[in-house]
Formats: C-alpha cells, sequence, structure tokens
C-alpha cells in the first residue's frame, strides 16, 4: 500500500466512521418512535425474565451493610481471641481434641481462608436470618390485628350503611325537591347498571374468570421470584466485593484513567447516597408507625394497628406519604366516629410536621443535599414515571443527578478563573472582564454603567 492509500485512509476513515454512526443513530430513532410498542413489549419480557434476579440484587443491596457489619463483629472477635491465645503459652497440636475433629482450621496454610469462609457464611447467614425474623414478627405483630380491625369493619358495615340511610331519609323528608332530584338520579343509576350487567358483565364474564386466574398465577410467581430471590441473594452477598473489583477492572480497561476515577468516585457517591436515605427512610418509617400507634391508642382510635401500619408503610414516600395513607385512615375513623377523626386529622399533621422537621432531619441528615423545591419535583417527575417505586427511588436519583450537575457546573466555572461559591452570585449584577471583578448591584449603580 503506497502513500497516497496512507493519506486516503487518514483523511476519510473519519468521516465514514461518523457517516456510519449518524445512520446507526438516525435507525435507532426511527425504531424507538415508530415501534414504541414492540419495544415496550421487549422490555417488559426481559423484567418478567430477569424478575427473580432483581429481587435478590434489591435484597443484596438492602442486606450488605447488615452482613458488613455481622463481619466486622466476627472480626473483631477474632482478634481479640487472639490476642488472648498469643498472650497464653502455646498449645501442643495434639493436645487440642478440635485440631483432630476440624484440622483444617488449625492448618497454618489453611486456617486463614478457612476462617475467612466461615466469617463469610456465618455473616451471610445471619442477615438472611435477621431478615426473616424480622418479616416473620412484623406478620406476627401485625397481620392478627390488621385482620380484627377489617373483621370489625366488615360486621359494623351494615350499622354504618343504615345510619347513613337513615339520615339520608330524614334530610330527604324534610327538602322535597332534593328528594325527587336523588329519586331521578336513582332510577338513572338502576337503570345503567342493569344495561352494563347485560352489554358488559355477561358478555365478558369468561375473560373477569381468567384476570381472577392470572392475577393468582400472578401471586404464585411473584412468591416463585422470591424464593429464586433468595438464593440470589446469597450467591450475590458472598461475591460481592469480587463483583465490585471485577466491575473497577472492567472500568479502567475501557476507560481513560481520568474518566474512570471520576465513574468510580460517583459510583461511590451513589451508592452513598441510596443506601443512606433508603436505611434512613426505613427506620425513620418504622418509628413514625410506632409513634403513631402509641398516639392513637392514648386518642382510643378505632382501628388503632391498621391505621398505624397504612401510616409507618405510606410515610416511605417523601413529603406525600403521610397524607397519602391519611386519606383512606380518615374516611375509614369517619364511618365509624367522627369526632375521633377530626382527633386523627390533627395529629396527623402534628406528626408529619415532627418527621418533616426534627426526626427526618436528625436521621437522614443532608444525605441528597436537595432543598424542599427539588424533593417535591423529583417525587412528582419519578412518580409520574415510574409509580410507587419512583416516588421512593426519585429523591436519590435526582440527588446524584443534581450533584454531577452541580460538579460540572463547578468545573466549567474553575477552568473560567470564576468562583464556584453561590452566594457571591446573590447581588451579582455582572462580572469585570478584565479582572473578573465581581460587581454587586448597588456598586455598580454607584458606577452608573453597564456591560454591553
Amino acid at each position: 500500500m503506497n502513500e497516497k492509500h496512507h493519506v486516503f485512509i487518514r483523511k476519510y476513515l473519519p468521516l465514514a466512521g461518523v457517516i456510519l454512526l449518524s445512520l446507526s443513530g438516525a435507525i435507532l430513532l426511527f425504531f424507538v418512535i415508530f415501534r414504541m410498542q414492540v419495544i415496550g413489549d421487549f422490555f417488559r419480557k426481559l423484567l418478567d425474565i430477569l424478575a427473580p434476579i432483581l429481587y435478590g440484587v434489591v435484597l443484596a443491596y438492602l442486606l450488605s451493610p447488615v452482613c458488613n457489619g455481622i463481619e466486622k463483629g466476627l472480626r473483631f472477635l477474632l482478634e481479640r481471641l487472639r490476642g488472648r491465645r498469643a498472650a497464653k503459652p502455646p498449645r501442643q497440636p495434639s493436645a487440642n481434641p478440635l485440631a483432630k475433629l476440624f484440622p483444617r482450621f488449625f492448618h497454618k496454610e489453611r486456617s486463614g481462608k478457612a476462617v475467612e469462609s466461615l466469617i463469610s457464611g456465618i455473616s451471610i447467614a445471619g442477615s438472611l436470618l435477621l431478615l426473616i425474623l424480622a418479616v416473620y414478627g412484623l406478620i406476627a405483630m401485625v397481620v392478627p390485628q390488621v385482620v380484627s380491625s377489617i373483621r370489625s369493619i366488615v360486621e359494623a358495615l351494615p350499622s354504618y350503611l343504615q345510619t347513613a340511610e337513615n339520615w339520608m331519609i330524614q334530610f330527604l323528608n324534610n327538602n322535597p325537591e332534593m328528594a325527587r332530584t336523588v329519586q331521578q338520579a336513582i332510577d338513572s343509576a338502576v337503570s345503567w347498571l342493569q344495561n352494563w350487567i347485560k352489554t358488559d358483565l355477561l358478555p365478558n364474564l369468561n375473560n373477569i374468570v381468567y384476570g381472577l386466574s392470572s392475577g393468582v398465577m400472578g401471586v404464585v410467581n411473584v412468591l416463585k421470584n422470591l424464593v429464586i430471590g433468595l438464593i440470589v441473594t446469597v450467591y450475590l452477598l458472598a461475591s460481592r466485593r469480587r463483583f465490585a473489583s471485577q466491575a473497577k477492572k472492567i472500568v479502567y480497561s475501557l476507560f481513560p484513567v481520568k474518566f474512570a476515577n471520576s465513574f468510580v468516585s460517583h459510583s461511590r457517591y451513589t451508592h452513598q447516597v441510596f443506601g443512606g436515605f433508603i436505611s434512613g427512610k426505613i427506620l425513620d418509617s418504622l418509628i413514625i408507625g410506632v409513634i403513631c400507634f402509641v398516639g392513637c391508642s392514648f386518642m382510643k382510635i378505632p382501628y388503632t394497628m391498621l391505621v398505624s401500619v397504612v401510616i409507618g408503610l405510606t410515610n416511605i414516600i417523601p413529603f406525600f406519604g403521610p397524607f397519602i395513607g391519611a386519606i383512606p385512615c380518615g374516611l375509614l375513623i369517619l364511618l365509624a366516629d367522627p369526632m375521633r377523626c377530626l382527633y386523627f386529622v390533627f395529629f396527623i399533621v402534628v406528626l408529619q410536621q415532627f418527621d418533616g422537621n426534627i426526626l427526618g432531619p436528625k436521621i437522614l441528615g443532608d444525605s441528597t443535599g436537595l432543598s424542599s423545591f427539588w424533593v417535591l419535583f423529583s417525587i412528582l417527575l419519578f412518580g409520574g414515571l415510574l409509580g410507587f417505586v419512583g416516588m421512593v427511588i426519585g429523591v436519590p436519583v435526582f440527588a446524584v443527578i443534581y450533584n454531577m450537575i452541580n460538579q460540572f457546573i463547578n468545573r466549567r466555572l474553575e477552568k473560567k478563573d470564576l468562583s464556584t461559591e453561590t452566594r457571591l452570585y446573590d447581588n451579582l449584577e455582572y462580572i469585570d472582564e478584565e479582572n473578573l471583578g465581581y460587581i454587586e448591584r448597588s456598586e455598580a449603580e454607584g458606577k452608573g454603567h453597564r456591560p454591553s
């Protein structure tokens, strides 16, 4: 190959690469826009297949701090035992009966790996045991009370309806015009119901039965995914450090060192934000649920356990959580005792203020670094995109995005030799182009000119 061919390749090969990438991007954009249904079905199918893996990843991520804590405690105890053993005179191997039963753990060359494997196994088993005990304890304490509350609601429902009916009859007897309007509305509703039964319900009865059976199979599928997810959790916890090392190895092999360092730093910050926010929010919701139970018990609120569980679970959602849980609970209490409903509403408002201003900041601290506006924005945005899951994870996800944008802006300012302190821009009118001085509004008005 002569020099002309080398020049031709160096000149036109980058252009051909750009054209190829542009065509590929255009084709991909076409499929995204005009084949959105097919792409959505593909990803839903993929998520269904990978559901056990996703459950396992989530459980492993939540249990990893517990597992690390158990490992740290076991290593501390092991170091203490080794220190005491070193202070005593050495024993002969033959004098130790355990050495004959478990020679692997007393062999000098293999004891280190065996002890590490034992510590890892105990920590994984301990974290899973704590999870099972926590779930079992929650079910044992909450489910009977919730079932009892639901049973009492069902038993008292006829009396509630009878009371509402008597009040409605008395009200309509005193208002004849309203009675005629209500009667017409009832006749229209009955006619619509009969028509709906004939035209919609009966012809689609087979579909309804199929939907119910699909719902049952869906519950069975979720249970199956959870069981497989627990198995995946064990493997992930056992190999969590190895996976982290492999991920760093891949990043540093594919990208320049500067970019790889930045990527690892952002990943570490993401883990810190997610771990701190999720664990803190779970603890915060547990405390709020207990406080709600104590307060409702003191005020003799009906269905105390059911209400406390709902308030505690919905409190995981930032900002809107207490109110989302309080609305159905308030309606339920209103049927039983309207005056207690007023007490409950006032108590929930006070509890939300206590959580938002005292308890939440104490537990979560400044783990996200977001203002109240951005918290509200992230909940609305990700809640609209991902539903309930988006409302739960929206705040830490947006916190990570916000931090990345903030670092990008600060780097751009530093390249221009400008300050990254936000307070300097509060009353800023303009920046002097010659000496990069920050001219405030009052100073600019004194000079009587503005930059062109």
